[in-house]
């Protein structure tokens, strides 16, 4: 790629942050946007909708950045949890580094690459139609001395990255015991999920539970839930939620027609009122509710799994961490998530379902990486000029178009890529969500991992060594000259990297702030911004999907800053619009759905580690190939000594992330002897783990008192 494309390239990415950024400071003070733009506000009583019309909100104001920027990590943590401090940690971290990378990489290596003529004399008056690769590593002459700078480079910043990663593992994980003292009594605390249970003939699970922990735990236990199957229930639920809706909209105005057939996709039939009719659907809906849920109270509908609650924190954490049972497959404990956390549909299905799903989940996961390489072999071949004519014969007149073959080189790649990418998420989710997790938060965390590897393979990898998959294969199954390899691929792909960093990270983070696919949802179905009464739904923080990729270019920014230090101020520009960005969606938009209390944190910290380990890898075979041995020679102590300090950090800080230690849990429960309101917590308690499925419901206009089941779960 020539730095005309890059321009071109940089210009369109720029133009659409600014159209975007416009838009977005337009349209947020839109009454009918605001279910889009501040839906947590309107939620949380701190605003209200308007419908007067002020000639004010038509113009573009940038007062949301300084309330953003405002905002203190104090508060937050108190109005979005610990998890969104750990959010927007990893920018800080990404600041930090690339802020002395950048120094580096612009004010000495750059010039230093500039200044070789490996591949060409370095011309400023020809600018505009110079190859990009004269700003890597790769125009530095081999054997050249200069190549000590990028060397000590190297040095200088693993350990500053290797310091940052010390103090922020550090940090967050005195925040996350911080977070726990001042936090108030939790369900999760006190309770723990007991699988396996042995049932006696004769007797149910919810007996087996009550004996066991009566004689095993007589001072310490409080109370138990018994999971039961109510798959069926949920579903009758949610045709009726899908039919309140309905009812709904006809009842407000929002749709037009009233009358309607009562047959097969309202073509067939006899005519009748809709409302009426949904009235009469949702009656007989809450019906089969009610009875399903009075079947599924009897000892026959029990799963062998139980929420079991204790009177103290400490007496919960070590039934979690000790086991039961003679027999290590019976009386199985785990940390109980949080009530609205729990993943209900996970105990629906058997063991050898789930175990089924396991394997199936694997095998997807392979199958859809390696057919994601399709599109980045096709995206590879838009980079090529000559490769494209020979496709597509019937273009060539077209890309002979100076501006067209700038954006079909520059900015098209990233941007199919880009397209491809957002498809990926949901699948990750899909595939956690079957592999038998019990809470959401931990369908995130697997989808986290698995989105980030994945990006890292395909997008990275894929890119680098554009290929066949047997050909990535094989570079792994060769050990040996993976650094060689890695050195010839890694610096010829800058230019690519430096366009997905623009097209991609540029402006993802300004649609995240537009809100593109909420808003045209919110124009379709509700053009008229809604009524007061609507049901507001308020999006949670999507950290699987964003976390994955914040760490992508951290990655990339780790790996060259010494290859090519011209992707550093891109980079710093993504991180700066993210920390904006985000803290703005924390304050308006997104609501916390559950709270690990930094449990992200070590998926931060194992893909850093592994992008520093990469850049070990290549920065070996670069000095090997640039002639300079001793240097490649004095480049192996770095991976080790790296993975020596995160064999320390793991044992250092990660036992904090799994569990609260014994002197953490024995002083919050000393802190609640005397508080007065324990009394009313543990009341509680007791139902907090009820499946929101046997709960009653009323969503019909008669009330008859007929919401409730017929036996008492």
């Amino acid at each position: 790629m020539i730095v005309s494309a890059l321009l071109t390239s940089v210009g369109i990415n720029f133009g659409l942050c600014v159209l975007f950024f416009t838009l977005y400071s337009i349209l947020r003070k839109q009454p009918c946007n605001y279910d889009v733009y501040i839906p947590r506000l309107l939620a949380e009583g701190k605003s209200q909708r308007r419908g007067n019309f002020i000639f004010e909100q038509l113009l573009p104001s940038t007062g949301w950045v300084k309330r953003a920027w405002q905002i203190t990590e104090e508060e937050l943590l108190v109005s979005s949890g610990l998890d969104a401090v750990v959010f927007m940690r990893i920018f800080i971290f990404s600041l930090r580094v690339f802020c002395l990378a950048g120094i580096i990489g612009i004010f000495v290596l750059l010039p230093i690459n500039c200044l070789g003529t490996q591949l060409a004399q370095f011309d400023i008056a020809e600018l505009s139609s110079i190859s990009l690769d004269l700003f890597t590593i790769s125009n530095v002459n081999n054997g050249s001395n200069w190549l000590w700078a990028h060397f000590c480079a190297v040095y200088i910043v693993t350990g500053f990255v290797c310091y940052l990663l010390y103090y922020e593992y550090n940090y967050i994980s005195s925040k996350r015991i911080e977070y726990f003292y001042s936090s108030k009594p939790q369900p999760h605390q006190f309770t723990v999920l007991v699988r396996s249970i042995p049932v006696v003939a004769g007797s149910s699970v919810s007996d087996s539970v009550e004996n066991f922990f009566t004689e095993f735990y007589p001072s310490s236990y409080l109370s138990h839930m018994v999971v039961r199957r109510t798959n069926k229930i949920r579903g009758l639920i949610d045709k009726a939620k899908k039919l309140y809706k309905r009812v709904t909209a006809l009842q407000s105005g929002h749709t037009k027609t009233k009358y309607g057939r009562e047959g097969y996709l309202g073509l067939f039939g006899r005519k009748v009122d809709l409302v009426d009719h949904y009235e009469k659907k949702l009656e007989d809906l809450e019906e089969n509710v009610r009875l399903e849920q009075s079947e599924a109270s009897l000892a026959g509908e029990e799963i062998r799994a139980a929420f079991v609650s204790f009177k103290t924190r400490y007496a919960a954490s070590t039934a979690c961490h000790m086991q039961q049972s003679i027999n290590p497959t019976r009386w199985v404990t785990e940390e109980a998530p949080e009530p609205h956390d729990v993943n209900w549909p996970f105990f629906s299905s058997s063991f050898l379902r789930r175990w089924f799903s396991k394997l199936a989940v694997v095998v997807v996961y392979i199958l859809v990486t390696v057919l994601f390489l399709i599109p980045v072999v096709f995206v590879q071949g838009l980079t090529n000029l000559d490769q494209l004519e020979l496709m597509f014969p019937f273009l060539k007149s077209i890309l002979t178009l100076k501006f067209v073959s700038e954006v079909v080189t520059g900015y098209l790649p990233s941007l199919i890529l880009h397209l491809f990418l957002k498809t990926v998420p949901p699948v990750m989710k899909f595939l956690s969500s079957i592999q038998g997790y019990i809470s959401i938060s931990q369908i995130e965390k697997s989808a986290c991992n698995k989105m980030f590897w994945f990006t890292v393979w395909n997008i990275f990898f894929g890119n680098v060594l554009s290929g066949s998959v047997l050909n990535q294969i094989s570079i792994i199954l060769d050990p040996e000259n993976i650094p060689s390899k890695l050195a010839v691929a890694v610096p010829a792909q800058a230019s690519f990297f430096i366009a997905y960093v623009v097209t991609t990270g540029w402006t993802s983070t300004s649609t995240e702030l537009f809100r593109m696919f909420p808003l045209i949802c919110s124009l379709i179905t509700n053009p008229c911004g809604g009524d007061k009464d609507d049901e507001l739904e308020v999006p949670r923080p999507p950290y699987h999907r964003d976390i994955p990729k914040i760490l992508f270019f951290g990655l990339l920014g780790i790996t060259y800053f010494f290859l090519a230090p011209l992707i550093l101020p891109f980079l710093l520009v993504y991180f700066c619009l993210g920390y904006i960005i985000y803290r703005n969606q924390f304050l308006n938009v997104y609501s916390p759905g559950y709270e690990t209390a930094g449990k992200f944190w070590p998926i931060v910290h194992n893909s850093m580690i592994f992008a520093l380990v990469l850049m070990h890898a290549i920065a070996i075979g670069i000095f090997t190939l640039k002639k300079l041995s001793i240097a490649s020679t004095l480049t192996f102590p770095l991976p080790v000594f790296t993975l020596i300090f995160n064999e320390y950090c793991r044992k250092r800080f990660l036992p904090n992330f799994v569990a609260y230690s014994a002197e953490s849990l024995i002083k919050k429960d000393r802190g609640d002897i005397h508080d007065a309101s324990m009394e009313e917590f543990f009341e509680s308690l007791v139902t907090a783990y009820q499946d929101p499925a046997l709960l009653p419901i009323q969503y019909s206009s008669h009330t008859d008192g007929r919401s409730t089941p017929l036996l008492g779960v």
